[in-house]
C-alpha cells in the first residue's frame, strides 16, 4: 500500500501527511540532503505510484558498488551537470532501487544500509534478514 510520499489524512479541515514507515516499523528518517536524494528529491527514501524503480533503500556508497552499478548501466559516479547531478562518491548516502540492492547483494557488492532511513516498501523485494546483514545503524 503505497500512496505518494506519505499517506494523507485530514485534521480540522487541513490535509496532513502521516509519516512514512521504515523497515524497522518506526518513522522513516532522512537519508541525505547532501547530495539530495530520494525519488521525490526530499532527502528521504519515500516511494509512491510514480516511483516505478522503488528507490527505497538508504545506502552508503562504496567504490565497489559504484563500479558494479556503472557496469550494469546506471553510472552514478559521473557528474551530470545538465541534470544538476554532481556524481556520487564513496561515503555518500543515496536512495537505491530495492531490486538493484538485492542484485548487488547477490553479486557480493552490496553497500551498507541505514535501516531507519530505508522505506518499509523495500521488504516487498528484499527480506529484512538480508538488509540486516548490511546494517550501518
Amino acid at each position: 500500500m503505497r500512496s505518494g510520499p506519505a499517506s494523507k489524512f485530514r485534521l480540522k479541515g487541513k490535509e496532513m501527511r502521516a509519516p512514512s514507515v521504515n523497515v524497522l516499523g518506526g518513522e522513516l528518517e532522512p537519508c541525505s540532503t547532501a547530495p539530495v536524494t530520494g525519488f521525490y528529491r526530499n532527502g528521504c527514501c519515500d516511494t509512491g505510484p510514480e516511483d516505478r524503480g522503488q528507490h527505497t533503500v538508504c545506502a552508503v556508497m562504496t567504490a565497489e558498488f559504484l563500479a558494479l552499478s556503472k557496469y550494469l548501466g546506471n553510472d552514478l559516479s559521473t557528474p551530470r551537470p545538465e541534470f544538476g547531478f554532481a556524481g556520487l562518491k564513496p561515503g555518500d548516502r543515496w536512495c537505491l532501487c530495492a531490486a538493484r540492492f538485492l542484485q548487488a547483494h547477490e553479486e557480493n557488492a552490496a553497500p551498507q544500509v541505514h535501516l531507519a532511513a530505508t522505506h518499509q516498501a523495500t521488504l516487498e523485494v528484499v527480506p529484512l534478514a538480508v538488509l540486516r546483514l548490511y546494517a550501518a545503524d
